[in-house]
């Protein structure tokens, strides 16, 4: 019997384009957290039944398990860090200073 080996591409694809989306208020996380679930059940079915997959493909789906990890902890942190900007400083005045950053540039 041919063991089955677990292909990691969808999630190191969706963990990247979470860490893309970091620029988006933190939103990543949730493409992060996608890739995260797809690993972490993979990697469930490859210990539930160990001899039908291939071990270094379980070890290649492991190292996309904790990209998408890494990634969705930045992610988060960065949520959190914008939300926390949003609290304080409030809406208006985040918008007036990246404005001013924009006007500041564009002279210079």
């Amino acid at each position: 019997m041919e063991q089955q080996k677990l292909n990691p591409t969808i999630v190191y694809v969706l963990a990247i384009l979470g860490l893309l989306c970091c620029c988006f208020a933190g939103l990543g996380f949730i493409l992060a957290g996608i890739a995260l679930l797809i690993a972490m059940s993979k990697l469930k079915a490859a210990k539930l039944n160990p001899e039908n997959f291939d071990p270094s493909s379980v070890k290649a789906m492991n190292t996309a398990k904790i990209v998408a990890l890494v990634i969705f902890v930045i992610n988060i942190l960065y949520f959190i860090y914008y939300i926390y900007l949003i609290s304080t400083i409030g809406w208006d005045q985040l918008l007036e200073q990246s404005q001013e950053m924009m006007e500041q540039m564009q002279n210079n």
